[in-house]
């Protein structure tokens, strides 16, 4: 039945559904965490917003833009990455539309608009470590921020100073590709639905215009959300300065709740 309804959906052009699993309940608050935060809205026209939280850091020495993955919200994510203000960083998570308390419907195409839209927010922000922003991005938003950075205006593009993706996809058609071929009544079809999903937005197709921007890979080689094969053709396909750290044993999206990881993340950032 699962199989039969994925293979409906395709047929039926829902990529983005097929991709994107917004909600919007709240499941963990800074206030819970302890956090000093401050509530962000941009707007994206006919009087909707973009939510997300900006946790300053004290004598922060940069700031980092978090983009999450295609399920849930920035209130599921935040246990991922409330360390980082203690550490030194400014942390601004923001929600696609149609996620959390984000207005609008959630597409493919628009949550790559949103993302620029935070880096354009970042880009006119003031204080301790504006000067320095760093895009993090976990599963669909580690491949989200390295086409964004990619694509980043240059007065956007002359703040970032790294960038960091765990768990990413190398491209939209390869996921799916693989996702159809795991299932028996899409496998004999993998190939041609595949060609359904656009590469516009491909990370692997954007990695040349990272023109010198650091980049760090990071997944599990027990991934399977996403194999770890992505990230290390992203690696073998990238320019300049890159590492790729293959996590023992991790699986989707789970290095950063290990603290041998957080102090090494830290040490990278601290480095650049």
């Amino acid at each position: 039945m699962r199989a039969a309804l994925l293979l409906a959906t395709v047929l039926l052009g829902g990529c983005s559904q097929l991709f994107l699993h917004p909600t919007r309940e709240q499941v963990l608050h800074p206030d819970k965490l302890g956090l000093a935060y401050e509530d962000v809205f941009l707007p994206i026209g006919a009087g909707e917003r973009l939510h997300g939280w900006f946790l300053p850091a004290k004598a922060a020495r940069g700031t980092i833009l978090h983009l999450h993955g295609n399920g849930q919200n920035i209130s599921s994510f935040i246990s991922l990455v409330h360390w980082l203000p203690a550490r030194g960083y400014n942390v601004f998570m923001l929600d696609y539309r149609g996620y959390g308390r984000s207005d609008g419907v959630a597409t493919i195409a628009d949550v790559h608009v949103d993302a620029r839209l935070a880096l354009q927010h970042l880009a006119g922000r003031t204080g301790p470590g504006s000067e320095r922003v760093i895009v993090l991005g976990q599963s669909l938003g580690g491949s989200v921020g390295i086409y964004a950075a990619a694509h980043a205006a240059p007065r956007e593009r002359e703040r970032i100073k790294g960038l960091v993706s765990e768990g990413a996809f190398s491209s939209y058609s390869r996921i799916a590709r693989e996702k159809l071929n795991a299932l028996w009544l899409t496998w004999p079809l993998q190939w041609p639905l595949s060609l359904l999903f656009s590469d516009t937005y491909s990370a692997e197709d954007a990695l040349p215009q990272l023109d010198g921007i650091p980049l760090l890979l990071i997944h599990g080689d027990r991934d399977k959300v996403v194999p770890h094969s992505h990230s290390q053709r992203l690696h073998d396909r990238a320019q300049g300065r890159r590492e790729l750290w293959t996590v023992a044993g991790g699986e989707h999206v789970d290095a950063l709740a290990h603290n041998e990881l957080r102090e090494r993340l830290v040490t990278w950032l601290d480095g650049l």
